[in-house]
């Protein structure tokens, strides 16, 4: 991640987008991007490393997880979701299973599975 999200800014773009999802409606797209890149460095911070690639589209991804380092290419562990189910997941309002399970995440790889590092401390 190129620029840190300064904690109370993370927090309170992550509270306003939580509260536009919960009410049905879009956030504001500066809330997304920075609750969704807020909860990407969070990830980051809990699990470094470059064996597995995260992707948020269109406002982020990250590489995590201990293991072999990627560098070029398409990686062979992805993970790729909506930034709804990113904050969903991220924060544990919904399960990881539930959302691979109704189609939202596409996971593809032996370490792709973030279960053990969700929901995230935030």
């Amino acid at each position: 991640m190129a620029t840190r999200i300064d904690t109370t800014a993370g927090r309170a773009a992550l509270d306003a987008a939580r509260t536009a999802l919960a009410a049905g409606e879009r956030p504001a797209r500066s809330d997304y991007a920075t609750a969704v890149r807020y909860l990407l460095q969070l990830l980051d911070e809990k699990a470094p490393g470059n064996s597995v690639e995260v992707r948020v589209p269109p406002f982020g991804a990250v590489q995590v997880v201990q293991g072999p380092r990627h560098t070029r290419g398409t990686p062979p562990n992805v993970v790729e979701l909506d930034p709804a189910t990113w904050i969903a997941v991220a924060t544990g309002s919904e399960t990881w299973d539930d959302a691979v399970e109704a189609g939202r995440i596409q996971a593809s790889g032996m370490r792709a599975d973030l279960t053990a590092l969700l929901p995230l401390r935030y």
